[in-house]
């Protein structure tokens, strides 16, 4: 009888322990519609959304963290140097922060390219790792900017076109069409050469999309579209510079790159010319730029992955509005639009028992992290892996709807072409084309329900 007792009196703590802890993060009964990004999702709607540290963390982590905020903040200069010294020769910009603001998306620009986008260029065919043909004396990436007595790679120069068109409702939308060209060549360009504007991505969750389970997201390949819904994602499988094979891509608008450390590395490298242990040669390597110092690695491994935890431990911020008739609305058009089949909603992250605030957590990044044809319109027809060159990667869209608040205004897609949701809808094409067709065939007032539920992700 005892025994039955003390068993009783642990159920009735247990469940006290749990229905506390439920409570203190997610005040009241709607917060599964809201739990965008598991128990380390944070209720914040203001500019400083995709800035927040996970909370679950013990104090060595939070140290760590937070030296890798200091250092993506960091303003980087040219060796020698008594602090952040390395910057260049060759470089795209001098800081994390200045192409990720607030930890948000890049900004486009129109006339010389400025710092929140970078162009890649490459030569058709595959290299010995199956991924894009470096350009001899250009590498795989442009730099636009160098260290004082060096000579930038070129000047990328961006103009647009502009095509009208109409919603069946009667609604107007214009959208843009980006043409990159090339001036101020250090040295000529043999072949015929392929560029790929991008844009600086979000932030957020990248540590949860990390931790998805490779058969999870493979899962949902279905590359001969063997269910005849018209929709053939697959896998991107890429080189990875840690493992020396090929690994599942995870990151980047083609999903060419398998870790989050790797990203950060090959940012370090290309876009300010700064080595690591992961990637220890120049980006200028082999061109007249070099700035023939021997000091590489440049950035510590102590750095280095202080700037990979910090990008694994940003929070999501909360869906809003999720008790709102028209967002509910929206929600369904959005499913019915077979939206969902690309824009995945959920996931859960797998068991890590080190790591329990990024472990078994349903997640809603509305993604399948998998490859689509998106039609000519979106296309760079630059082939990176087994992406095509009218293949992107679906992207997340959870903080899609604080684009506006983070970085004022707010821009989509990967070269920022998009100013509206709308006109990013309308920009899809091969496998969504049908998804398109299906938003421009609504009412006003459906649509807006739509658009209303993508902006309260």
């Amino acid at each position: 009888m005892r025994k039955i007792k003390v068993i009783g009196v642990l159920l009735i703590l247990m469940i006290v322990l749990v229905q506390c802890q439920k409570s203190s993060v997610f005040p009241d009964e709607q917060y599964d519609d809201r739990l965008s990004g598991g128990v380390e999702t944070v209720f914040d709607a203001t500019s400083k959304a995709f800035s927040n540290m996970f909370t679950e963390l013990g104090v060595y982590d939070e140290h760590v963290h937070s030296l890798g905020d200091d250092v993506f903040s960091r303003t980087f200069v040219s060796a020698p140097a008594p602090i952040n010294s390395g910057l260049g020769a060759l470089y795209n910009n001098v800081s994390c922060i200045s192409c990720h603001h607030n930890d948000g998306i890049g900004l486009p620009t129109v006339g010389e390219l400025q710092s929140s986008m970078l162009v890649r260029i490459s030569l058709p065919g595959t290299d010995a790792n199956g991924g894009p043909v470096a350009v001899p004396g250009y590498g795989l990436q442009l730099q636009d900017k160098a260290v004082f007595g060096k000579m930038p790679e070129c000047k990328v120069n961006i103009t647009y076109t502009y095509q009208a068109g109409t919603l069946d409702d009667g609604t107007s939308y214009i959208l843009r069409a980006p043409s990159y060209t090339l001036t101020n060549l250090y040295t000529p360009i043999n072949g015929n050469y392929m560029l790929s504007p991008r844009l600086a991505p979000p932030m957020i969750g990248l540590g949860l999309l990390e931790a998805i389970p490779e058969s999870q997201i493979v899962a949902g390949a279905d590359p001969n579209d063997a269910n005849g819904d018209g929709i053939k994602g697959h896998a991107n499988y890429v080189w990875d510079a840690i493992t020396k094979s090929k690994q599942l891509g995870r990151f980047g608008w083609k999903a060419n790159t398998a870790s989050i450390i790797t990203q950060v590395a090959s940012a370090f490298n290309q876009d300010m010319g700064l080595t690591t242990s992961i990637l220890p040669v120049e980006n200028s390597f082999g061109q007249s730029q070099n700035d023939g110092l021997k000091d590489d690695p440049e950035i510590a491994d102590t750095l280095l992955n202080a700037v990979k935890f910090y990008a694994q431990t940003l929070r999501v911020p909360a869906r809003r509005n999720t008790t709102d008739a028209t967002v509910k609305r929206g929600e369904q058009l959005f499913a019915l639009g077979k939206c969902v089949n690309c824009h995945k909603q959920t996931f859960t992250t797998g068991v890590d028992v080190s790591r329990k605030y990024m472990s078994n957590q349903v997640i809603h990044p509305y993604t399948d992290m998998l490859l689509h044809d998106m039609g000519p319109g979106l296309a760079d027809n630059r082939t990176d892996y087994l992406a095509g060159g009218q293949e992107w990667r679906t992207a997340p869209l959870w903080g899609l709807g604080l684009f506006e608040i983070i970085n004022n205004p707010g821009y989509y897609l990967h070269d920022g072409r998009a100013r509206t949701l709308t006109e990013a809808i309308m920009w899809h094409g091969g496998e969504a084309e049908a998804s398109k067709a299906y938003f421009s065939h609504l009412s006003t007032s459906d649509r807006n329900a739509m658009l209303k539920f993508l902006k309260s992700l």
